[in-house]
């Protein structure tokens, strides 16, 4: 009496599903709606944190969270079912609940339930492991936190889901092969994407920036303000938000300002030609040594480096602590306001190009000497 309609539901099921992949067709076709459909339900799953940090009212936390957490599997089940129907292999699923109806089927529904339970309450498990290493270690970052969670966390709800399928008698093997040839189908329409979560995966292991530091990729420069496994977001030094594919940042030439928390500046000077080289070095060398925002060790250095057009090249090189973009700006300007006024109190004068322009008389014109006139 009770496995009639549950079994009249399983076919309407059935039915409704195996419909899907009738009205996509084409290969392609599918594995963009495989592909929409797994970018989704992940989202949906990253705000399972939010929604449990949500004051739930009248409601009790103990139940808020219960709520959540079958919310939670509801999603990733109707995700993974259309998955499995856009390429027609619903009824290789749901046939094997729809043949073992009865008693024994309702008792390894609820196991199988315990398992997705059991599986999503070791999710907070992973989380407090990754936190311990983390701490352990001391060297991982937020990003790396958060992918190893993430990894961990899909891998055991892997590793239920086969659990699952293995206590209802499913085929592994046919659905493993399916999946196989999925990988392929959504690899080849979606080697960019793809290649750019490789390329985060590498940046986590590799670490060549973290989020906060002064980083320079390619043309572009400014403060990392978020890593995902897709792409590297930046601020750039005029407040603009940069988005680069992590292939893109894995294959370029990275310059972290902030790796060492120190940072080397450079500024040139140039004096006159008729003035004591060593005495200009000293001077300048004084007045960046007196700011509080120049590392006293290493100390500054002013060297001669180049003759120019009207002066002696003078490099002034310095240390700051903390570096990033608005520091070097700001120390830049005041080592050359300091170096600009020790120079005019010592009565230094600092060149600068120089034009005369002049205008010519008719006499000076009848003076120059022309070609003669060619003989004929």
């Amino acid at each position: 009496m009770v496995s009639l309609p549950l079994q009249g539901a399983l076919a309407g099921v059935q039915a409704a599903l195996a419909s899907l992949s009738r009205l996509i067709p084409s290969t392609t076709g599918r594995a963009a709606v495989t592909f929409g459909v797994a970018i989704a339900v992940t989202m949906l799953l990253s705000r399972t944190e939010r929604l449990h940090a949500i004051e739930p009212g009248r409601l009790p936390k103990t139940w808020w969270h219960l709520v959540v957490t079958i919310g939670t599997m509801i999603v990733a089940t109707a995700g993974g079912l259309v998955i499995v129907s856009v390429w027609g292999l619903s009824d290789q699923l749901l046939g094997v609940f729809t043949a073992n109806l009865g008693p024994e089927a309702l008792v390894r529904l609820g196991i199988s339930i315990l398992f997705l339970i059991g599986a999503y309450t070791m999710t907070g498990l992973i989380r407090q492991l990754v936190e311990e290493i983390a701490h352990a270690k001391g060297s991982m970052g937020e990003h790396e936190r958060e992918i190893a969670f993430r990894v961990g966390q899909v891998t055991l709800f892997l590793v239920s889901l086969l659990l699952i399928l293995t206590l209802w008698q499913v085929n592994i093997g046919g659905i493993l092969v399916g999946a196989g040839f999925l990988g392929i189908v959504v690899g080849m329409a979606a080697r960019q994407t793809l290649g750019a979560m490789l390329a985060g995966f590498v940046l986590m292991f590799s670490r060549p920036f973290e989020i906060g530091d002064w980083v320079q990729i390619r043309d572009h420069e400014g403060t990392v303000t978020d890593i995902t496994i897709i792409n590297t977001r930046m601020q750039s030094l005029d407040g603009e938000t940069v988005v680069i594919p992590n292939d893109n940042v894995s294959n370029s030439t990275i310059v972290n300002y902030t790796d060492h928390d120190r940072l080397r500046l450079r500024v040139e000077v140039g004096v006159d030609y008729g003035t004591d080289v060593d005495c200009a070095r000293e001077l300048a060398r004084e007045a960046i040594g007196e700011l509080d925002r120049v590392r006293p060790s290493p100390r500054p250095q002013v060297v001669p480096t180049t003759f120019g057009d009207s002066a002696v090249i003078l490099e002034a090189r310095f240390w700051i602590d903390q570096p990033n973009a608005f520091r070097r700006a700001q120390v830049t300007a005041e080592v050359v306001e300091a170096i600009k006024t020790a120079y005019d109190d010592a009565g230094v004068p600092i060149p600068f190009p120089q034009r005369t322009i002049g205008q010519r008389t008719q006499a000076d014109v009848d003076g120059i000497e022309r070609p003669r006139a060619a003989e004929e």
